[in-house]
């Protein structure tokens, strides 16, 4: 296992996708640091029109509270479009570029394999989620954001690691998109309908028990007036996590694997 964890280590640092994943969420992070910047002056964001007005949708006053809330939000959307990106790539890679078979000639269970690229890609995602934290205390510190203290500090690093680790379950399906349809644009494709139907289902009043509405509606992003999820909708995540860990490990061991 730990050979097989090191060898998808090892594509993974050799390829363009772990700068791509750091730089889409340094972005994140930097537009937050705007909207707090235009929002710290009120005569600054009337000044900045549409900007202005789309930063004040996103928080009331620029403080520590609504940066962290905003980072939170951010990866809650933002992560199950990157993170999906990324498991596609892990998964579909193989079928797209034909080394699926020579990778399943080795002497390595179908199972560890799979096992391995799901080490890899969680391990990465929570390395972008406390990435993006340190990058977010910087800019704050940076912008000299008011309202700082320790408990708001550590109460938002809880929220957007949960945050990621919800997002991570969530897209364990989107391997086994990658893999039974053997490349990059099914695993996008489930990708792209499941945050599509994120937006449907929590606008009708049911993101609660839809699991990916979860983490936005855990994030705030629907404003503090929405229930937040209960028992039953972070079961239900985990389920989706486990249910599509093994789904796919399933499908690696018995499919057919000769094309």
């Amino acid at each position: 296992m730990r050979a097989a964890v090191a060898v998808e280590a090892l594509k993974m640092r050799r390829s363009r996708l772990p700068w791509l994943t750091v730089l889409a969420f340094s972005v994140v992070a930097l537009v937050g640091g705007l909207f707090m910047f235009i929002l710290a002056d009120q005569q600054r964001a009337r000044a900045m029109g549409l900007l202005g007005a789309k930063a004040s949708l996103v928080a009331n006053e620029a403080d520590w509270a609504a940066y962290f809330g905003f980072l939170a939000q951010a990866n809650a959307v933002g992560g199950m479009v990157v993170f999906g990106l990324a498991v596609t790539w892990l998964f579909g890679r193989e079928f797209s570029q034909g080394t699926a078979k020579d990778l399943l000639a080795l002497p390595t269970g179908r199972g560890v394999i799979v096992s391995a690229k799901f080490v890899v890609g969680a391990v990465w995602f929570l390395v972008l989620g406390g990435y993006v934290y340190l990058l977010g205390l910087a800019i704050g510190a940076a912008l000299g954001l008011p309202g700082w203290s320790g408990v708001l500090a550590v109460a938002g690093l809880g929220k957007l690691m949960a945050t990621s680790v919800m997002t991570t379950l969530l897209v364990a399906p989107v391997a086994l998109a990658a893999s039974a349809g053997r490349g990059y644009l099914p695993g996008v494709g489930f990708m792209i309908a499941a945050v599509f139907l994120a937006q449907i289902v929590a606008a009708l009043g049911y993101g609660h028990v839809f699991p990916w509405s979860v983490p936005a509606l855990f994030s705030g992003l629907a404003g503090p007036e929405r229930e937040q999820p209960g028992v039953l909708g972070y079961a239900l995540v985990l389920l989706v996590g486990v249910g599509g860990a093994w789904a796919t490990a399933s499908w690696w061991t018995r499919a057919d694997q000769d094309r």
